[in-house]
């Protein structure tokens, strides 16, 4: 098979394929065979029906086309593979030519937006700067305050709602004289702002029995979006009232037998909690310098794909306000995924099995499904390649952190060797696994040719 690749812009590029008649003559059997089975020729039993007769009845070009739509994915897959390109999207292909007899070839071309070259500057250059990991007094106060809260109880006052209290509510929404959505019973936090727009400040200075009346704009629903006039009906206020912390809150909160204890304890929490902010802000922080280093040209056509998917799974395809929001995500998560699939790449990240068995575990305990159902569903619906790109553009932001150098804002050196290792540690972790995958080879795996091309 013979391929040429031409560069059409930064990230479309158009190959053209020409695959000898040998090459396509086993695609051809298969086509004849297939034929055989389906088609009813007096004379004949099902899959014994001769080429030539395949050809007198129903007609070369059928066979012809059927081989083609049965090899054109593994041909264009191999022209990807040989011309190293890296496919991002669908490719639009074309037949120019079919092999009418047995010393003629298929020709074909692929335009396919591909990701672009771009040149990530040297690593041992960079300083990243991020806040100190200090622990204030009000740190611990506040962690004890939220553990606290979890063993407070609710009593009733007679007294104005305020924030931070919880009220009893009934509500109803209207649209004119339609009743849009009710609901009764119900308890509120005031403060917490995940119900209606406006519904915190309603309630604020409202006493048990009081009802206020005000205009929201619906947060779901087939209105959503669309202002209602909104009833609300206070029906109880209550207060959280907070246990002292003491020795016998630290006795019934936790497994210490001192509130001292138990504070020191929160300490050491909230202090590995800012490192932990720590090792996310100089993650970020990389990607951000790197990519304001770095122009980026982004495929017109994968984002259009990505913001098409994303409207139609949320049913607002009309939302063109949205739409602009979601082109900008979209866009600039495309961005990161050239940048860090090519960091990656000239880092020469490789995934240990290890890893991304360790990885698709913990996803799947956020999906709250049985691991080996999900590695089954992902690797059925050839997700895996995609969750080896994942791991390994993690990676390459592990590796490329311990190059460059990250300090906090009193100039101290920052040691994130907890949370991105080292290369011992890579190297243990690359022997200790059966098998390792390029991440070159699994960032952006070829997209299938369309099974029905264009003659």
């Amino acid at each position: 098979m013979k391929s040429a690749v031409e560069t059409l812009d930064p990230t479309k590029v158009k190959l053209t394929v020409e695959v000898e008649y040998d090459e396509l003559k086993p695609s051809i059997d298969h086509a004849y065979k297939h034929i055989a089975e389906q088609v009813n020729i007096p004379g004949f039993r099902k899959g014994k029906v001769p080429p030539r007769i395949i050809d007198q009845r129903v007609g070369r070009g059928a066979v012809l086309e059927h081989a083609v739509n049965d090899g054109l994915s593994g041909f264009y897959r191999q022209a990807v593979n040989e011309s190293g390109i890296r496919p991002l999207g669908q490719p639009e292909v074309e037949v120019t030519e079919v092999p009418l007899e047995a010393e003629g070839s298929l020709h074909f071309t692929a335009e396919v937006e591909v990701r672009p070259e771009i040149e990530i500057p040297a690593l041992d250059g960079i300083s990243l700067t991020v806040e100190a990991a200090e622990v204030s007094e009000e740190d611990v106060t506040e962690r004890l305050d939220a553990l606290r809260e979890r063993f407070g109880t609710l009593v009733g006052v007679d007294r104005p709602a305020a924030e931070g209290d919880f009220v009893v509510i009934d509500l109803k929404a209207l649209i004119g004289e339609e009743e849009i959505d009710s609901v009764s019973g119900v308890s509120y936090q005031i403060g917490s702002g995940n119900m209606l727009e406006g519904l915190d400040e309603a309630l604020t200075g409202l006493s048990a029995d009081e009802t206020t009346t005000f205009t929201a704009p619906l947060a779901g629903g087939d209105h959503e979006g669309k202002d209602a006039e909104v009833t609300v009906t206070a029906t109880s206020v209550k207060q959280r009232d907070l246990p002292e912390a003491d020795d016998e809150f630290a006795q019934l909160a936790s497994e210490f037998d001192t509130i001292a204890e138990l504070l020191e304890d929160l300490r050491t929490q909230v202090a590995e909690g800012k490192t932990s902010d720590q090792a996310v802000a100089a993650r970020d922080e990389l990607v951000k310098h790197l990519s304001e280093a770095v122009e980026i040209p982004v495929p017109a056509g994968v984002v259009a794909a990505e913001v098409q998917r994303h409207l139609e799974s949320e049913n607002r395809l009309e939302d063109d306000e949205h739409r602009a929001e979601v082109e900008i995500e979209a866009t600039t998560a495309i961005k990161n995924q050239i940048l860090l699939d090519t960091l990656a790449e000239q880092l020469e990240i490789k995934v240990a099995q290890n890893e991304l068995l360790d990885y698709l575990v913990n996803a799947s305990r956020q999906y709250g499904m049985d691991p080996n159902q999900f590695i089954q569903s992902l690797d059925q619906g050839g997700q895996i390649p995609a969750m080896v790109g994942e791991v390994a553009r993690s990676k390459s932001i592990a590796v490329a952190l311990r190059q460059v150098e990250v300090k906090d804002s009193a100039g101290n050196a920052v040691d994130l060797s907890e949370f991105i290792g080292s290369d011992a540690d890579d190297e243990a972790a690359a022997a200790d696994a059966d098998e390792t995958v390029d991440a070159a080879d699994a960032a952006e795996p070829a997209a299938d040719a369309q099974e029905s091309a264009k003659a």
